[in-house]
């Protein structure tokens, strides 16, 4: 994060680059490099406690999280041959239309099932 005295030897433009920059707002009167500073200090510190309280962005509750899994396992795990498929279709290969289009779809499935396993691994910690 930010120091005050590195923020202290900006010129205002430079603060209201950062703060544009982030999407932050000056604190009290824009034409005072203080209320910039101030911004940029203390967004940080606000964010986490934001998140600590359940406002904005914030955690899934257990019955979500168990959505997602459920979801997970009702795509079930690919065939041999369907894995066969999509590490053919990874080195390039390709079907012609329309085989294509049900080979785009199995694609679009494993892919998704991997994101979602992802978001599980992250949603997790």
């Amino acid at each position: 994060m930010f120091t005050r005295s590195e923020l202290e030897s900006k010129t205002i433009q430079e603060l209201k680059d950062l703060c544009r920059r982030y999407g932050l707002k000056p604190t009290g009167n824009a034409g005072y490099k203080t209320s910039y500073v101030t911004s940029l200090i203390v967004f940080p510190a606000i964010a986490l406690r934001q998140l600590q309280e359940g406002t904005g962005l914030r955690k899934l509750n257990f019955e979500a999280f168990q959505n997602i899994g459920a979801a997970l396992d009702q795509m079930n795990s690919p065939t041999d041959e369907q894995e066969a498929l999509i590490k053919l279709m990874m080195d390039g290969q390709r079907f012609q239309a329309p085989q294509s289009w049900e080979q785009q779809k199995l694609m679009n499935l494993y892919k998704a099932k991997q994101k979602l396993e992802e978001v599980m691994c992250l949603l997790g910690e």
